[in-house]
């Protein structure tokens, strides 16, 4: 059987209104953003979520932790759900980091990684949820780089496509996470 995978960024984030792109950098939840976590958990928490899984950046965590905190839901972290690693630009301007996208979707950041190495860390996680969390809808707190990955590997998205895309906050996206044959 299929996974059903319900994907939600982490809230809103201090670096978000200060126009930064935090990167592997942890940052910290905004009152806006605390506020979008607690609205999240109401609107998921009876969702039929087997199990939460959330990236190990702090923004993610804290995202997780104020939703299902005090849920039943089990809440697992990993690291391979993170955002693209900028390296040395970790925390550099929204608009820097606009201007070197399409030039690091192979090229990797100064000492961090490419896009595609991003979107390769997330598949790797995906293909394991796929093999271990057969039938089950699980949930997916993470960052850009995890959506990608999910738009490529599970809804057939050129890199280059989702690229050149701005950012288009929602409710969630759902995808169905099939296993590899």
């Amino acid at each position: 059987m299929p996974v059903s995978v319900v994907f939600e960024t982490h809230s809103t984030s201090e670096d978000n209104e200060a126009g930064l792109a935090t990167g592997w950098l942890g940052g910290r939840l905004s009152a806006a953003g605390r506020e979008q976590a607690a609205r999240l958990g109401l609107r998921r928490r009876r969702d039929g979520i087997d199990v939460v899984f959330a990236s190990d950046l702090n923004r993610a965590v804290e995202t997780a932790q104020i939703a299902f905190g005090t849920s039943d839901l089990r809440v697992l972290l990993d690291w391979r759900l993170r955002e693209c690693n900028y390296g040395l630009l970790n925390g550099m301007s929204r608009a820097r980091l606009d201007a070197e996208r399409s030039i690091r979707l192979d090229e990797s950041f100064p000492g961090g990684e490419s896009w595609r190495a991003a979107v390769e860390r997330v598949a790797s996680f995906l293909d394991e949820l796929a093999e271990e969390r057969d039938g089950q809808r699980v949930l997916l707190i993470g960052h850009v780089a995890t959506r990608w990955a999910l738009d490529h590997c599970v809804g057939g998205r050129a890199l280059e496509e989702l690229l050149s895309e701005p950012f288009q906050w929602q409710e969630g996206w759902e995808y169905i996470l099939r296993r590899a044959s």
